[in-house]
């Protein structure tokens, strides 16, 4: 089977977890006798040999107000060279991550299915980029959505959304995945201070990074150690007991990870009014065997009965009500690991990818 797999408005680099993630699935898809090619539509960047290895279609980033109506043509012919290079390469299958329309991206079913991975609620996350671009994807992410022959969701929770009920009825939820055999597993440091460790992406209000202020302020006999933030926004002084990383890469932040008694994922996902999430970075930290703390119900890790694991609640006032729990929690945990036994069958990206194929097929067969 020829597979084209596409990614819009978006650089994939080599170093983030999503792109971690489409080069195991790519290489698992190749492996099971596939041949797979990647279409990018992305702006321009410093850096284009960071980029995954795929046929790149690039647009102007015009940020200029004026210059707006410029950008959107730059972005709307890249994406037509796109699907016309993608036709002329006649694949038996399109592999679509998300993303808000941009024209012509209709013209890109013709007589070949198109399988969209759905890994958030748009119509929610958009209200939080404002309202005229919350107001353009309400308006055309149906033209997408209705090109489906089949929707993969990362959650139970997207799957169930009535904002998506009305479009294909053939449809799979497959969770973030992992290899864990590309992880280390990091022995238990011996520490007397707990070390709770977050991994995050400045700009996402969902990330609930802030919090982690308020728990090192009520917590001083804990030390957190943040990756991905050189500020938080709205906080000027920052306690003693926290670190700010910045960004860094993964074999940066390993020996962080591997001092770390715990880890802990998204904090404020309500504001997406999502509960349930998938992400990667704690199939990462899980891999490793950090204990995690969860502010949501993750879709591979919710309810199992593991000491390794706190889930506390997806609210407002999660971790202020919860600081006991997190501090007994962290103080246990000292000299502990979460077992890889415990959570393998349920994030190793190789048990999710054969799935994904055999949906694949599924929905090839129904235009055959």
């Amino acid at each position: 089977m020829k597979i084209a797999y596409v990614s819009l408005h978006w650089p994939r680099l080599n170093v983030d977890g999503v792109s971690k993630k489409i080069l195991y699935q790519i290489h698992l898809w190749e492996s099971a006798g596939n041949a797979v090619t990647s279409y990018m539509h992305l702006h321009t960047i410093k850096n284009p040999q960071d980029l995954l290895p795929a046929k790149y279609f690039f647009y102007s980033r015009f940020k200029f107000p004026l210059l707006i109506p410029a950008r959107e043509i730059s972005r709307s012919v890249a994406l037509y060279k796109l699907i016309r290079t993608l036709l002329e390469d006649k694949p038996d299958l399109i592999y679509l991550r998300w993303g808000m329309y941009a024209f012509p991206l209709q013209l890109l079913s013709q007589n070949i299915p198109v399988i969209i991975e759905i890994n958030t609620n748009d119509l929610h996350q958009h209200q939080l980029l404002g309202h005229i671009l919350s107001t353009y994807n309400k308006y055309t992410r149906s033209t997408t959505l209705s090109m489906a022959k089949g929707l993969v969701f990362t959650t139970n929770e997207l799957a169930k959304d009535p904002d998506f009920l009305s479009f294909s009825s053939k449809r799979i939820v497959i969770s973030n995945g992992i290899d864990l055999e590309g992880y280390p597993f990091f022995p238990a440091p011996e520490t007397k201070i707990p070390h709770l460790a977050f991994i995050g992406t400045p700009g996402l209000p969902w990330q609930g990074v802030e919090k982690l202020i308020d728990l090192a302020e009520a917590l001083p006999d804990i030390h957190i150690d943040i990756i991905g933030y050189d500020t938080i926004p709205g906080i000027d002084n920052i306690p003693a007991n926290v670190t700010l990383h910045g960004y860094l890469k993964t074999e940066q932040y390993q020996p962080i990870l591997s001092q770390s008694t715990a880890a802990i994922g998204t904090i404020s996902l309500y504001k997406k009014d999502m509960q349930e999430a998938a992400p990667l970075k704690i199939r990462e930290c899980a891999a490793y065997g950090l204990p995690l703390i969860l502010p949501y119900q993750d879709t591979d890790l919710h309810g199992l009965n593991c000491e390794a694991i706190l889930e506390i609640p997806n609210t407002e006032n999660n971790i202020m009500e919860n600081t006991e729990r997190i501090r007994d929690f962290l103080y246990q945990m000292r000299g502990k690991r979460l077992e890889r036994k415990l959570i393998s069958s349920s994030i190793d990206i190789n048990i999710k990818e054969s799935a994904r194929l055999e949906f694949f097929e599924d929905c090839v067969a129904m235009i055959n």
